[in-house]
C-alpha cells in the first residue's frame, strides 16, 4: 500500500514536471517577437544620377526652339550665281553683247544663331567659295574667254520669323544683309590681260528654311537664300593699255543643310 502511495506521488510530480516545461517552450517564441526591433517606414530607393547623354532625349531637354537659346550650326553650302545680267566696257567702249558668267561651288559653312524672343532670331553665316569667271557674246561670238578666278567672302547677316516654336518641325523666313568681299583673284593666261580686281559690293537678302529637332539638342537644318548683288570688276594688261571693266548681277541662290548644336 505505502508502495502504490509513492509511485502515484511519483507519477503526478513527472505530469507537472512535463506540462510546465511545455508552457515554457511555448512561450518562448512569442517573447522573442515581441522583443523584435519594429521597422517604421520602407526606406526610400537610390535614386539615379540624373545624367542626360549629349545624344539622348531625356525628361529635362525641351522640345523645339524658343528665347535665349544659342546655335552652332555646321552646313553644306551651294553656292549658285545667277549672272542675270552684266554690261562690259573695252577701254571706254562697251561690247554690246558680250555678258560675263560664274561657275557654281559648294563648300562647308559655319553659322551661329541666337533667339531674341521666341519667334524671332538672328543669325550669321560665314563661308569663302571660289569661282572660275569667263566672258562670251558680242565680238567674242561662242567662244568663251577664261577672265580669271576668285574667291568669295560673303557674311549675311538674317532675322528670321520662326512659325512653331517649341515645336520639333518649325519653319521659318527671313530677310537680312548681305556683304561681299572678293580676295586671292587672279587674271587668266587668256593673252589679253594679266591683272584683275573687284570691287567690295553688297545688297538684301530673303531666305527660308525649317529646323527640326532630331535627338536631345540636335537640330536638322535646311535654308534656301537668295542674295541681291552686283560686282563690279575690271582687267588690265601689264602696261595697262587695255582697260575692261565689267558689271555683273551675280544675284547668288544659296542653299544649305546641316547638323545643329543648341546650347
Amino acid at each position: 500500500m505505502v508502495k502504490f502511495r509513492s509511485f502515484l506521488t511519483a507519477t503526478v510530480a513527472g505530469v507537472a514536471a512535463l506540462t510546465g516545461a511545455a508552457q515554457a517552450q511555448t512561450a518562448q517564441p512569442n517573447a522573442a517577437y515581441v522583443n523584435a526591433p519594429v521597422m517604421n517606414r520602407i526606406p526610400d530607393a537610390q535614386k539615379g544620377s540624373g545624367h542626360c547623354g549629349i545624344f539622348q532625349t531625356c525628361a529635362s531637354t525641351k522640345i523645339g526652339l524658343s528665347r535665349g537659346d544659342f546655335m552652332i550650326r555646321l552646313s553644306g553650302v551651294g553656292v549658285l550665281p545667277q549672272d542675270r545680267d552684266s554690261t562690259v566696257n573695252v577701254n571706254g567702249s562697251r561690247y554690246q553683247g558680250t555678258h560675263t558668267s560664274t561657275t557654281n561651288q559648294a563648300m562647308p559653312e559655319l553659322t551661329v544663331e541666337y533667339f531674341i524672343t521666341n519667334n524671332l532670331s538672328v543669325d550669321l553665316i560665314a563661308t569663302s567659295t571660289r569661282h572660275e569667271v569667263s566672258a562670251s557674246g558680242g565680238p567674242l561670238g561662242n567662244n568663251k574667254l577664261d577672265v580669271g578666278s576668285a574667291w568669295v567672302l560673303p557674311p549675311t547677316l538674317t532675322f528670321a520669323w520662326h512659325f512653331r516654336p517649341n515645336k520639333r518641325f518649325n519653319p521659318y523666313a527671313g530677310v537680312g544683309v548681305t556683304a561681299m568681299w572678293f580676295h586671292n583673284m587672279h587674271a587668266a593666261n587668256n593673252g589679253l590681260t594679266n591683272k584683275l580686281n573687284a570691287g567690295f559690293t553688297g545688297g538684301p537678302s530673303v531666305n527660308v528654311g525649317f529646323d527640326y529637332q532630331l535627338v536631345g539638342n540636335w537640330f536638322f537644318n535646311a535654308d534656301v537664300k537668295q542674295i541681291f548683288v552686283r560686282m563690279h570688276a575690271w582687267a588690265q594688261n601689264q602696261s595697262e593699255t587695255v582697260n575692261i571693266r565689267a558689271h555683273e548681277s551675280l544675284d547668288p541662290t544659296v542653299v544649305s543643310a546641316g547638323i545643329a548644336y543648341r546650347f
